[in-house]
């Protein structure tokens, strides 16, 4: 057991006996502060401000540097990214504030992400024996977290680099829903608390919450399963805050890797929501803030009712990636001896609007340096351009090379088995935009980019009739277009909000989308070997881990008959076979396996 969590359970609520409090003197700019408010006695009343801080999904961006593009990082919207950006805006904020009256928060998916987080989990990983400290530990504990919610991505190199990751942090890992398997226990901190002195007064308690996502025994169900248990947000809030408030809690902070929609991408695999951060403001009295994470969006501010007391929570989702920093600004009165918030706003800083803070740069420099050598490396050469500026929309040569490698890693492992016989076909999605393998020398980053997560390899046994019905989910990520209505393409795909990573080729099949036709029934021409499919033949689906755990809640491949599965990263299986291959070609890997129609005349 990690040092920290042994130090926090014995604190804890847990065991009954409290939790440590760290404390903080207020400066005297805080006392000029205070506003004067005439009580009853005719005293003035005393008066708190605090500023929590947050960042979410930071996915391991140090700084404004792209890996993938090997050039600092720009998008249209002129964004920078990386907590380098983000200690500027941290050290500007308790410069104005006080950092005595500031929290900084952190709402989770911080170790995967890039080829930075990669490279220290799998290359130089930072659970062998002397092993280096994780970069975003040491950014991190030197802009000077107070603590950090799990995300899912936390889970994605398994439990043991997270802990690892853990024991390296200067600031707990909150997880109230976090639950051992078999004791039902927390098996990460709930909760944190903080102490804030008040010259003259009480001092003001500040709780902080956890919650993560139940998703999570879905998307890496390899690593948790049997081990950790995931029940949902607005129960366990509803078990935590109470004991948080009769503990002393004057504010209550949730720090929550759920999105604000109230939907959930897995289906119902699980019985809890994934974006369940409203329901939790809604349905759980005593809460006065949430830090939103887990969707990639930005909310400066959105106010929620709690049902049963009428009071006003706040919520804030600063962009991910460090690229924003959410303010909650929490006003306080002290009547009858106990503070009482009496206002709370949020908003958000923007990180393109500072410089890297020196002191990051310096910090992290030596690692940012040996990712940049190890994406750069060259191992092998292309003879043409490979892009995916067109695949959400058209079949890409580019995304054929992840079904080939696929299919080859699975023929392999299956081979001398009883199911070697069986045809082995392949789903990929076109998970970016904007990847490009160009002609000439193929590097690391290149192929990086084309596969941006670390899903790792699943064989799953799938008739034809689940097959079709699997196509058919995934034809839903097309807008229904009339056969005369002219095409936007920017305005064919994400049906319903769906994302690219939701919608899959399968190799190996023949099959239009006629997208004139409503979804559930686009699938057409069918074929398998040139003759109409057969409902009742049996394949073997090379499926990544997170659609073969049922991300995306596709139909019939979660609870389909696994055949085999492997720890090793998709993306590193296709630098493998470059390598081998030395040279990459389309003839060796590209097929027209599908096509947009309406009614019967192709799109394109």
């Amino acid at each position: 057991m990690p040092l920290n969590r042994r130090k926090f359970l014995k604190e804890s609520a847990v065991t009954g006996a409290g939790v440590a409090l760290a404390g903080a003197a207020a400066a005297p700019a805080a006392q000029a502060a205070e506003a004067r408010e005439a009580t009853g006695r005719g005293r003035p009343a005393r008066r708190y401000s605090l500023t929590v801080m947050g960042t979410t999904d930071l996915h391991g961006h140090v700084f404004n540097w792209d890996y993938f593009k090997n050039a600092e990082y720009r998008d249209s919207a002129g964004n920078a990214q990386g907590l380098a950006r983000i200690s500027t805006l941290v050290n500007q904020v308790r410069e104005e504030k006080g950092r005595q009256n500031t929290l900084l928060l952190d709402a989770g998916d911080t170790i995967q992400g890039t080829p930075l987080t990669y490279y220290y989990a799998k290359v130089e990983p930072i659970t062998a024996q002397g092993g280096p400290v994780h970069p975003m530990a040491q950014a991190m504990n030197a802009i000077g977290y107070d603590a950090a919610a799990l995300g899912n991505h936390e889970f994605n190199y398994g439990i043991e680099t997270l802990r690892r990751f853990e024991q390296q942090c200067r600031f707990p890992l909150l997880g109230a829903n976090a639950l051992d398997a078999t004791t039902l226990r927390p098996a990460f901190p709930p909760y944190f608390v903080k102490k804030f002195r008040v010259p003259g007064a009480p001092p003001v308690r500040v709780a902080v919450l956890g919650l993560t996502n139940p998703g999570i025994a879905i998307w890496d169900k390899a690593y948790v399963q049997g081990k950790l248990t995931f029940p949902g947000l607005e129960e366990q809030a509803a078990k935590w805050v109470p004991r948080l408030r009769s503990m002393g809690a004057d504010v209550v902070v949730v720090s929550a890797h759920s999105g604000t929609s109230g939907t959930s991408s897995y289906g119902d695999q699980v019985p809890y929501v994934e974006n369940a951060a409203v329901n939790v403001a809604r349905q759980v009295p005593g809460i006065d803030a949430i830090l939103v994470g887990h969707a990639h969006v930005e909310i400066p501010e959105l106010k929620v009712v709690n049902e049963r007391t009428g009071r006003t929570v706040v919520l804030s989702e600063p962009l991910c990636f460090a690229e924003r920093l959410t303010l909650f600004d929490i006003e306080l009165v002290l009547r009858g001896g106990r503070w009482e918030v009496e206002s709370v706003s949020a908003s958000l800083r923007d990180a393109r609007t500072v410089a890297d803070d020196p002191r990051i740069t310096r910090l992290l420099s030596d690692e940012h340096a040996k990712v940049v050598a190890y994406v750069n490396q060259v191992v092998g050469r292309a003879t043409q351009t490979l892009t995916t500026a067109e695949a959400r929309y058209q079949d890409a040569p580019i995304v054929d090379l992840i079904t080939k490698v696929q299919e080859d890693v699975v023929k392999a492992a299956l081979a001398g088995t009883e199911y070697a016989s069986l045809p082995v076909i392949a789903q990929a999605s076109p998970f970016s935009r904007t990847s490009e393998i160009p002609a000439g020398d193929v590097t690391i980053r290149d192929l990086s980019s084309l596969y941006v997560y670390d899903n790792t390899l699943v064989a799953k046994l799938m008739t034809g009739a689940q097959v079709r019905a699997y196509l058919e989910y995934s034809a839903e990520y097309f807008v229904q277009t009339a056969p005369d209505a002219a095409i936007d393409v920017e305005k064919l795909t994400n049906a319903g909000g769906r994302p690219d990573y939701n919608y899959d080729y399968v190799s190996g099949l023949k099959y239009d989308i006629d997208i004139a036709q409503p979804a559930g029934s686009r699938i057409r021409n069918l074929t398998f070997g040139g003759a109409p499919l057969d409902d009742a033949q049996q394949f073997v689906l090379a499926v990544n881990n997170y659609r073969a755990n049922g991300g995306g809640a596709f139909p019939y491949v979660a609870s389909a008959k696994e055949l085999w599965s492997e720890s090793t990263e998709i993306r590193t299986r296709i630098a493998e076979w470059v390598t081998a291959k030395g040279v990459l070609d389309p003839k060796d890997f590209a097929s027209v396996d599908w096509r947009l129609t309406r009614d019967g005349t192709p799109v394109f």
